[in-house]
């Protein structure tokens, strides 16, 4: 069973930068996708980004330009770098991994507050 922990959220002004961390624990052997996802009040849940094992990268159309998918060495421990942050990004932002058996992993979320 593989575990997640998420940080880095929290409240920034508009046109400023934020980067979060998930980091992966447990049963792991090999984590074919890792991503971030993102909820926004009264919102469908949406793909922000992810990273393939082969890395691969894929972002949604709405952050390309601003936010990067990176993740570690290990492959492990996966980071969005998000910039030029608007009120519209605002949202609780969950990390999902994806195993060599496509059993998916949720963490539990973390809110980024984008205002003045």
């Amino acid at each position: 069973q593989v575990q997640l922990v998420e940080s880095g959220g929290g409240s920034v002004q508009p046109g400023g930068s934020l980067r979060l961390s998930c980091a992966a624990s447990g049963s792991i052997f090999s984590l074919n996708v890792m991503g971030w996802y993102r909820q926004a009040p009264g919102k469908e849940r949406e793909l922000v980004a992810d990273i393939t094992s082969g890395g691969e990268r894929n972002y949604a159309d709405s952050v390309k330009g601003r936010f990067t998918i990176s993740r570690d060495s290990a492959k492990t421990t996966v980071f969005l770098q998000m910039n030029s942050l608007k009120p519209e990004d605002t949202a609780v932002y969950y990390c999902k991994v994806v195993d060599e058996f496509i059993r998916e992993t949720w963490g539990q979320g973390i809110l980024v507050t984008v205002s003045l």
